[in-house]
């Protein structure tokens, strides 16, 4: 999978999936603009990806905000001249049970996850449609697709993104631009990470696989979906998840 001459802007690249995905990128021969609001991780991912031959540029991003989207985005564009492939893996979690869950963190969570891809797919698609290509993949997740107790906001937003990719491949086949999402399963990170032992053992064991999956594992598919080996795939769901839900 060749990527020499993409540019790839990242949000949430600071840690986790987001940090897997721009160094499975840059490995490939992508340029990375790193999104997050975490400046410090964010050096250190640059670092790594310019380790490997790429250059990297850290931006200071908020993407529940739209004029902080438009800004990086922006930079990113003077920097690099164009962005080929965007990965929206910026999210939040603020569980609690529907009836006890406080109406800022249903916003807060809706305007992180689901606003601020929107936010982002706004502000790249008109230089995509210009340059006649592009790459776009949305980091859904598996309880989008099976739900889950204690996260309706998370889960409603993550729906929202799969519903939101199918909606702008529809919309933009024709000027050679993909929109998939991946909707990774139970991925060894630092947010399931803190996770009770009881609980995490529970979710084992209904994975057919009997482990955590990987945040590179997940990248690998986000790697594929930017590459041109996925050229005729779009309004995708690709899980990545060890059989916890086969569609």
């Amino acid at each position: 999978m060749d990527l020499q001459g993409r540019v790839a802007l990242v949000t949430g690249a600071s840690q986790g999936i987001g940090k897997a995905c721009a160094l499975a990128l840059a490995e490939a021969g992508a340029d990375v603009a790193l999104g997050a609001r975490n400046q410090f991780n964010l050096q250190c991912v640059a670092k790594d990806a310019e380790d490997r031959g790429r250059k990297a540029l850290v931006l200071n991003l908020d993407v529940s905000r739209f004029e902080s989207v438009t800004e990086a985005v922006a930079r990113a564009l003077q920097e690099f001249g164009k962005i080929d492939i965007l990965v929206n893996n910026a999210g939040i979690t603020k569980d609690n049970l529907a009836m006890r869950l406080k109406v800022e963190d249903w916003q807060s969570v809706l305007r992180t996850n689901l606003d601020g891809a929107f936010y982002c797919i706004r502000a790249v698609l008109p230089g995509m449609v210009r340059q006649h290509y592009g790459r776009i993949i949305n980091i859904a997740s598996v309880v989008a697709q099976t739900g889950n107790a204690g996260q309706a906001n998370y889960i409603a937003s993550k729906a929202g993104l799969i519903g939101l990719t199918k909606a702008v491949a529809a919309e933009v086949a024709s000027r050679n631009i993909t929109v998939n999402a991946v909707a990774p399963g139970f991925i060894d990170t630092a947010m399931t990470g803190k996770l009770p032992d009881a609980l995490k053992q529970k979710l084992l064991s209904v994975i057919p696989m009997g482990r955590m999956g990987t945040d590179g594992e997940v990248a690998y598919g986000v790697r594929f979906l930017a590459s041109e080996e996925a050229s005729y795939i779009t309004g995708h769901v690709l899980n990545i998840n060890g059989g916890m839900y086969m569609a």
